[in-house]
């Protein structure tokens, strides 16, 4: 049995280290931004939050079907998900900003694979890769109480940074 639990340990601890490797060097360069935005100024890469939520999955979005809120212009598959997003954008928009909510769980502003998600509670959390994704379905309900209380502070984009101000 100790066996069993020391490979866990070592495999969650593997999958830890590779995932920080791979966040600082995916970290986005909208550090002080509440919304994950590319230099564009597209939020969430272009995808449409809403199709999260009707289709369970990502869909692109596009120029003609956009809003503009928290600063960064949001883009959808048609319509009628603008229109619902424009209604009640807390309802669809991301956790953290559409920031990875491993690295918000870090204190880290990092950017996101659109394709690693899940909606808990009618909130949709993003990921920035496979790797992390798999972290943060080992302890959701932890990961978001952490995440949560880090995110009103978050100010860096990279591990590298924080290190640097502490």
């Amino acid at each position: 049995m100790k066996y069993v639990r020391m490979t866990a340990l070592v495999k969650s601890m593997l999958a830890a280290a590779v995932l920080v490797s791979q966040l600082v060097v995916s970290a986005h360069a909208g550090g002080g931004s509440e919304v994950n935005k590319g230099d564009n100024g597209v939020a969430i890469k272009g995808y449409d939050p809403v199709s999260y939520f009707t289709d369970g999955a990502p869909a692109k979005g596009s120029a003609e079907h956009s809003v503009d809120w928290k600063g960064a212009t949001w883009q959808f598959a048609s319509a009628a998900n603008r229109d619902a997003f424009a209604a009640d954008p807390e309802k669809f928009a991301p956790a953290y900003g559409g920031y990875c909510a491993v690295g918000t769980r870090m204190g880290l502003k990092i950017d996101i694979q659109p394709d690693q998600f899940k909606i808990v509670d009618n909130t949709l959390y993003i990921n920035s890769s496979t790797n992390a994704h798999n972290l943060w379905l080992q302890d959701v309900p932890g990961n978001i109480a952490t995440a949560n209380q880090n995110w009103p502070d978050i100010k860096f984009k990279t591990a590298a940074e924080l290190k640097a101000a502490q």
